[in-house]
């Protein structure tokens, strides 16, 4: 049995700007649609588990009265029946239907234990039960689908039923947490955002009635071409405004600023009113303003706007604090509204990480042909000895990483994963474990639901390795570390996070970095550069050389240091890498493929490309190496690390 969560989502700022975008296949001059949606503390929560056939149940008090419970045998023509009978089951009907055709599944169990998202208030409730139906089906027959994946499959199972949702509904997939979403014709592109402080927001469905289909019919009228002018002001509002406005709301959710962002809210349904409310006589919105405009309101929140497509759906407000944003939500259950409060953590923009571990592991043959060499155990400190892999993927659990992609050599590879992250212990061997260590026995488990895993099958390389996590890693920086180096920070923060948070102040690629001596400087990637602040912290990266000869390095590959010396540094095992860098990666393989010469794709070389052209900085990471690779470095990490 495995448990899920699906928030609804909140559209902040750009709302119906999907569907504008959209008219782009038709009308090039029509700017690309931009939107800062996020999911919301509200949503489904469920178990699910293989069944012969396709079951939504539930046992949820919210609904109850309101549910009968749903089954529908795997087959095409049925799951397709309910999901155009507009039935309460036809969202999760369309998307099995579409798993069933194009992936070849078999059924699903869906038992909702608790709905705490409002139907019909402009939170998307049909969008979380897809996403809900899609994560199931890819959990449960290990797809290996990726969020984006879900996220899209969600998307065209709604389209089998009636519905005609918008591409941004579906961002529900990403967590209770807000992205950046471009649409640009029939592309959708999802960028994570930073959030500075803790934003409180209140929404309230106002318990009126909106006609979403007029309001989109009404607008719909002014395109793919505006014929006249209220049109173009129209096209105007989704395009060149609607950027500036979505391009102030990330910057002051990066910066923290509640107080600009709560202006922007109501500078934006001024905006709204001005531009869109005249198109279509659905929009206008009495009880909604009445909210917007209430002096007892005004107080407790920097700003607030509609909802969706607004029409009287529901309201949004961003408090000033915590305890204006319970006062406020008080106010307006007391009002008759349904009122809920969710509140924006801050969240890193880094949410992905790769592992390459695709070679044989020559150099410490022959143990590598009874494991590999990333399930070799280390002792650690707290007693416990752990697979390297697990000891790496604890890191970036707790450096907020959520998905995980590993390099493989081969499909092969692949079982001792499954063997130990996706398959319970035999009873006969919890009965054995120290209560503590049955727990630990689920926390593995759980480590093997953020999993992915892609194949090196031709053996050309570092950077090819890493280049096959390319659709991975999608349009987002991600996280590189190497799969034979262990790291323990000196301080209260992984090496990984401290990454990570320097990637968020500069937005480049960043090389976490440690000092060497000269005589090892033959063995890792060297850089040089100057320092770019006085702690010395961070280097800004003038060259970059793959393991040089010390003469070399003496003359070309060194630090100035404090004194005056020389001094060398080398890249400490963790990378975050952005899309720049696939893209080097795709344009060295391409070349050699059409130079047919063989040669090896190394990651330095597109880092120092990359270089040329944006920037590159080294971080020195607060924290300590520890090598596996070789017996040597091996036997000495056995020795240390668990003395750490």
């Amino acid at each position: 049995m495995i448990k899920l969560f699906v928030p609804g989502r909140l559209c902040l700022f750009g709302e119906h700007t999907d569907w504008a975008g959209h008219y782009r296949t038709m009308n090039a001059d029509i700017l690309p649609g931009a939107a800062v949606v996020t999911g919301i503390e509200q949503g489904i929560y469920a178990e699910i588990e293989r069944s012969p056939v396709f079951e939504v149940t539930s046992c949820a008090p919210e609904i109850e009265g309101l549910w009968s419970n749903f089954s529908c045998r795997m087959n095409d023509a049925e799951l397709k029946k309910v999901a155009k009978s507009g039935s309460f089951f036809c969202y999760c009907a369309g998307v099995a239907s579409y798993m069933l055709e194009w992936y070849k599944v078999g059924g699903v169990r869906i038992n909702i234990t608790s709905m705490t998202l409002p139907m019909k208030s402009g939170l998307s409730s049909s969008a979380a039960i897809c996403v809900l139906v899609a994560r199931a089906f890819n959990k449960l027959y290990h797809l290996n689908l990726n969020t984006l994946g879900e996220m899209n499959i969600a998307y065209l199972g709604e389209l089998r039923t009636a519905s005609r949702c918008g591409r941004l509904d579906q961002a529900c997939a990403f967590g209770v947490k807000p992205s950046l979403m471009l649409f640009d014709g029939d592309e959708v592109e999802v960028r994570a955002m930073t959030v500075k402080r803790p934003l409180h927001w209140v929404i309230a469905d106002l318990c009126s009635c909106k006609d979403t289909v007029q309001i989109l019919a009404d607008l719909n009228k002014s395109y793919p071409f505006a014929m006249d002018d209220d049109s173009r002001r129209l096209h105007d509002f989704f395009g060149s405004k609607n950027r500036d406005i979505v391009e102030r709301a990330v910057g002051y959710i990066a910066s923290g600023d509640a107080e600009r962002l709560g202006k922007l809210m109501t500078e934006t349904e001024e905006l709204f009113d001005r531009f869109v409310t005249p198109m279509s006589p659905a929009l206008n919105s009495p009880i909604l303003h009445r909210y917007l405009n209430d002096e007892r309101i005004k107080p407790l929140v920097y700003g607030g706007k509609g909802v969706g497509s607004h029409g009287d759906g529901s309201v949004q407000f961003l408090a000033r604090d915590s305890e204006c944003q319970h006062r406020l939500e008080e106010y307006l259950n007391d009002c008759g509204l349904r009122a809920y409060s969710f509140t924006l953590q801050p969240v890193h923009t880094v949410r992905k990480a790769i592992i390459p571990v695709a070679g044989f592991g020559t150099r410490l043959y022959p143990a590598t042909c009874a494991m590999k060499k990333d399930f070799f155990p280390v002792p650690c400190p707290d007693g416990m000895v752990r697979p390297v892999i697990l000891i790496l993927l604890e890191e970036l659990m707790a450096s907020g990483i959520e998905e995980v992609c590993i390099i493989l050599g081969s499909e092969e590879e692949r079982r001792q994963y499954i063997d130990f992250f996706e398959t319970p212990l035999p009873e006969e061997h919890l009965r054995k474990l120290s209560p503590q260590n049955r727990g630990y026995a689920n926390h593995i488990l759980d480590i093997g639901k953020h999993l992915h895993y892609v194949y090196q099958n031709e053996k050309r390389g570092f950077g090819h390795a890493v280049f096959q996590a390319t659709e991975f890693a999608g349009n987002e920086p991600v996280l590189l570390l190497l799969g034979d180096t262990l790291y323990r920070s000196d301080g209260n923060k992984t090496c990984a996070l401290q990454l990570i948070e320097e990637y968020e102040k500069y937005a480049k690629p960043v090389v976490a970095i440690h000092r060497i001596s000269l005589t090892d400087v033959d063995k890792y990637g060297i850089l040089s550069g100057r320092w770019d602040d006085v702690q010395r912290r961070v280097l800004n990266v003038s060259m970059m050389t793959e393991k040089p000869d010390a003469a070399f390095a003496e003359d070309c590959m060194y630090v100035e240091g404090a004194d005056g010396g020389k001094e060398y540094w080398s890249v400490f095992g963790q990378y975050i890498l952005t899309p720049d860098v696939f893209d080097r990666l795709a344009a060295d393989i391409m070349a050699a493929d059409a130079d047919g010469d063989g040669r090896e794709i190394e990651l330095t070389a597109a880092l120092d490309a990359v270089r040329q052209q944006k920037g590159i900085l080294g971080v020195r990471v607060d924290g300590r190496m520890f090598d596996i690779g070789n017996p040597s470095a091996f036997r000495n990490t056995v020795l240390e690390f668990a003395r750490s």
